[in-house]
Parts: C-alpha cells; structure tokens; sequence
C-alpha cells in the first residue's frame, strides 16, 4: 500500500513517538546507535531536520544559489522527553501540510539533490524512521523500521538499495547502519541519499 506523500511524515511520527514512548524511563543521557548525539539530542536533531524539510520548500532555494534557510528549530534543553515527542510531532504536521500545499513543479535545494515535495517527505520519514533506530537500540528497544511505511522511502531515495530484502532493513542499510547479505555496511561518512526527481 503507498501512502500518500503529503501523510507520510505524520504517519512515520505517530509510529516512531508510539514506540519510543515505551522507553520514556530509560537513560537516554547514552549515545543514539553509533552517532555522536545521546539519545535525548537526537530528539533535537528530529525536530531540526524535520522542520527545516518544511522551511526549505517554503523558501524554494535554487540549486544555482545554494543555500540552507535561516531557521533553526529544537527543543528547550530543559524539556522532558515526552514534550520533545510532541516537538517531533509538530515539525512532521508542518513537513506534511507543507508537502500538500506544494504543486508538483516546485524544487528546492538539497546538498543531496535538488527535491520536489515527495523526496522533502521522504527526506523527513529518513530523519524519523533512522534516528528512532539510533535510539531504540541504545535504549534496548527491539524495533526496525515498519516495512510499510519504509518501502516508497527506499524507492524514491535509494535506488541502489537491495531488493532482495525487506525495506525497513534496505533502509537502515542505505543508511550507513546495518550490513545485510551480499551487501557490505557503508561507512558512516560516506552514506548518503538521492534527492534528485528522477
């Protein structure tokens, strides 16, 4: 089943802030997966790179003035892990019904490719569906990304990923996380996506 673009990053919020609710009382002063962040920071970023999807399709950089918008966005350092959920779920309402105000000709810069709305709804699933990974596997959280929610994701950012395995798994391995049969794990710093509408 595809979801429609201008839902997905609603419905990937409300998946990823359902299970890392189940970790509410676990450290998350520890590290997020193998990344530099604790598990709380990572929340941060969440909110930062959702939301800038949705400032960048407003504000419709040209891949010939490159550029990231002004705006930055995150959570008071002093806010409880449940309040910056709702943070996630703010900037995923934004990311959505900017998605849905944007026409089909509208582009905007990325570093990995000047997108259309569907690869800014994409790009902030990526952001959700990855860094809850990061985080459920610090907090010893058994959780993979849903395969249905994973698998247009993989389609219209990773085109070289690996059909012969489910998509929430081609996922965390277009990632840089995971390595899966016949296909070696990317380093961490050379992983990256493909913004461009193809």
């Amino acid at each position: 089943m595809t979801i429609p673009w201008p839902d997905l990053p609603t419905e990937v919020a409300t998946e990823v802030i359902g299970v890392l609710d189940k970790g509410v009382d676990r450290d998350w002063s520890t590290t997020a997966g193998g990344t530099r962040m604790s598990c709380r920071q990572m929340l941060d970023h969440i909110t930062l790179a959702v939301t800038g999807y949705a400032g960048l399709l407003i504000a419709r950089p040209q891949p010939d003035r490159p550029r990231y918008i002004a705006l930055r966005t995150g959570n008071d350092r002093n806010a409880s892990v449940p309040e910056c959920f709702e943070s996630i779920t703010i900037a995923a309402t934004l990311l959505s019904h900017t998605v849905r105000a944007t026409g089909p000709d509208v582009r905007a810069y990325h570093s990995w490719g000047t997108s259309d709305a569907p690869g800014f709804a994409a790009m902030g699933a990526v952001e959700m569906l990855v860094h809850t990974h990061d985080v459920t596997s610090s907090l010893g959280l058994d959780w993979t990304p849903p395969d249905d929610l994973a698998a247009q994701v993989v389609a219209r950012l990773f085109p070289n990923a690996p059909t012969d395995q489910p998509p929430g798994l081609a996922l965390l391995w277009g990632c840089g996380r995971i390595a899966l049969p016949g296909h070696p794990q990317f380093p961490r710093e050379r992983w990256q996506w493909y913004g461009e509408v193809r």
